[in-house]
């Protein structure tokens, strides 16, 4: 029987089987204060970056909820591409604000620095750009345009964990940068995401951010607290951050591997249009764009090949229907295709995909 090459598989081992059964005697195994493990992880992860703070949850989801959340957007609009998952969207409507979807660079499938300005109005409140893949946006030119209109950046990284910009980490760069540590995601936890803060008040922020992911819940002392304003359940549980502080050690040599992949298939696959190669990227995921797009994922189900579609773009989902027409970003819905790209595949299962890919695209 035919072994199945899966899109996404973490890479765990000995270390994180040793790291959850400490937490398990420890029988701490959660607090909405954030102490233990969750607290390192968040130093450790500062310092990665080399960011102000950071602020761990329990998804990527929730980092956008909260980051948005103080921007109030409240009746403003964010600029966004709509060639990302639909909780980028979701958490801007979350937050009462209006998403704006702007056009992707069909180079890189990130948003098109050169079509924000355009989408630009008195209400723009923040511009909110996707790493997508891991491959990092023009973040000096979206920069540039944010500071000529006085408009805040959000980033989405959920796809970046390790991705460098301008010789910098993702998370280092802009006000509040959101990552997502999923399971799938290239520093893999049961549940997980994390804010990474770099605003000159980012005292203030983080003490908002820390009642804002337990339930609104401060000045605790003991058994006595208060709350001031509406909060969630977003606290990072301790198990996901021990496994995030042991796969953070390993995360630049498991990127590393992800690019010598990715390296590959940009040379080898004779496809027009495949997501370029970049030593900056973090290859949380391989897109390439094919004509027959059902026919060629059967060919591959076939030969037991997992593959995706990431991803359908949020303008066209029921909720989010409007008249907008994005000409690259609809094309590329149409016919985009991802491919494994993960540390664990073996030479033979990078040559059979190689191969298969070129032949049946």
């Amino acid at each position: 029987m035919k072994r199945k090459i899966k899109l996404f598989d973490p890479s765990i081992g000995e270390e994180e089987s040793k790291s959850l059964e400490h937490v398990l005697k420890s029988k701490l195994w959660a607090s909405g204060t954030g102490q233990g493990k969750v607290l390192e992880f968040e130093n450790k992860f500062r310092e990665y970056v080399n960011s102000k703070t950071c602020i761990a949850v329990n998804s990527g989801t929730a980092a956008l909820n909260l980051a948005l959340s103080i921007s109030d957007i409240k009746n403003k609009e964010v600029i966004l591409p709509s060639m990302t998952f639909v909780a980028t969207a979701n958490a801007v409507i979350i937050n009462g604000g209006k998403p704006v979807f702007v056009d992707v660079d069909p180079n890189t499938l990130n948003i098109d620095f050169e079509k924000i300005e355009d989408s630009i109005s008195k209400k723009t409140k923040v511009i909110l750009p996707v790493h997508f893949g891991g491959l990092p946006c023009a973040l000096d030119k979206i920069h540039s345009i944010a500071k000529k209109y006085n408009i805040k950046i959000i980033e989405d990284a959920a796809h970046a964990s390790g991705t460098r910009y301008k010789n910098k980490k993702i998370g280092s760069h802009g006000m509040a940068v959101c990552f997502s540590f999923h399971p799938i995601k290239n520093l893999a936890m049961p549940t997980g995401g994390l804010i990474s803060i770099n605003d000159q008040n980012y005292k203030k922020i983080r003490e908002l951010l820390l009642a804002r992911r337990w339930c609104g819940i401060t000045d605790r002392r003991g058994t006595k607290y208060d709350v001031k304003e509406i909060g969630n359940n977003y606290y990072m549980n301790e198990f996901s951050a021990a496994i995030g502080l042991t796969q953070l050690k390993k995360l630049d040599k498991l990127n590393s591997i992800r690019r010598k992949i990715a390296k590959r298939y940009y040379e080898e696959i004779k496809l027009d249009t495949k997501m370029p190669y970049d030593k900056n990227c973090s290859y949380h995921l391989y897109w390439i764009l094919v004509k027959n797009r059902n026919k060629f994922i059967k060919k591959l189900s076939k030969y037991k090949i997992e593959t995706g579609t990431h991803y359908r773009p949020i303008h066209t989902f029921s909720f989010y229907k409007s008249k907008i027409k994005l000409k690259i970003t609809e094309n590329v819905g149409k016919s985009i295709v991802t491919i494994p790209c993960h540390p664990n595949l073996k030479d033979m299962d990078i040559d059979k995909i190689i191969k298969l890919t070129n032949r049946f695209s």
